[in-house]
């Protein structure tokens, strides 16, 4: 069933959104859209670059959005919010507020009764299936791709251990994009720039019912790895709205097993 819609049985809400570059002058910005999420969505996911240069004042700024606004919030960091070396401080400063912030990690909510896992990671760079960059020559280029290998690595480790602990749901949250689909619209040159599909190899391998990520500001909404699962670029100027709200239904009890 598409995330966008239900057949009447119980569905986990989730609102999602990325790419807010958020600076000083954003204070208040998206906290009235955030304060209406407990009577819309079961929890929110940030799909990374949620400030402008990565600085701590930035983070702050965000931190002040997303504090206590009534539902989880489970977060990525996006390449802007690495841009000033400070994206560790940037993570203390979301999880003060309340923020689960993943890199290659999970967090587990209990929704309806039942467990739901998200597996986030950052990701990166490379390409897609025939265009994409390989380990081979120069030692910086091994090491370009070597990081998105690690990271996707993570992530379906993430997922695997998900499964293991007989969650109901399994979401991927990445801020660079698993598949080209979700790019339509940007220049194809910047593809190898946009993601990796070493992401969705690692998302069909281990397994996962919604995709979300963010970074391609002039890509599309929807998309979907080669396995078939649903992939929502989330990224602020593509969604045009504070968050975008998908409905994933749950199935019997006895499925979590």
């Amino acid at each position: 069933m598409d995330p966008g819609g239900h057949g009447g049985g119980p569905v986990v809400r989730v609102a999602a959104v990325g790419d807010i570059h958020l600076g000083p002058d954003s204070h208040g910005l998206l906290r009235p859209s955030f304060e209406t999420l407990p009577d819309r969505a079961d929890l929110l996911l940030l799909a990374g670059d949620l400030t402008r240069h990565g600085t701590v004042a930035e983070a702050e700024v965000v931190a002040g959005e997303v504090r206590d606004v009534g539902v989880p919030v489970v977060a990525v960091l996006g390449n802007h919010d690495h841009h000033s070396d400070e994206e560790a401080e940037v993570s203390r400063v979301l999880t003060e507020a309340g923020v689960s912030v993943l890199d290659g990690t999970t967090t587990v909510l209990t929704l309806h009764g039942r467990r739901i896992g998200v597996a986030g990671t950052k990701g990166f760079c490379g390409g897609f299936a025939g265009r994409s960059a390989g380990e081979f020559g120069e030692r910086e280029m091994k090491e370009f791709v070597r990081v998105t290998r690690r990271s996707a690595d993570g992530l379906r480790r993430a997922l695997g251990e998900l499964a293991a602990d007989g969650c109901a749901l399994r979401i991927a949250l990445t801020h660079f994009s698993p598949v080209p689909d979700t790019l339509a619209g940007e220049p194809p040159e910047l593809y190898p720039f946009l993601g990796s599909y070493l992401l969705a190899e690692a998302m069909d391998e281990a397994g996962a019912d919604l995709a979300i990520h963010g970074h391609a500001h002039l890509g599309t909404e929807h998309g979907m790895t080669a396995g078939g699962i649903r992939v929502r670029n989330v990224a602020q100027p593509v969604i045009g709205k504070a968050f975008a709200l998908y409905h994933l239904p749950l199935g019997p009890a006895s499925d979590a097993a």
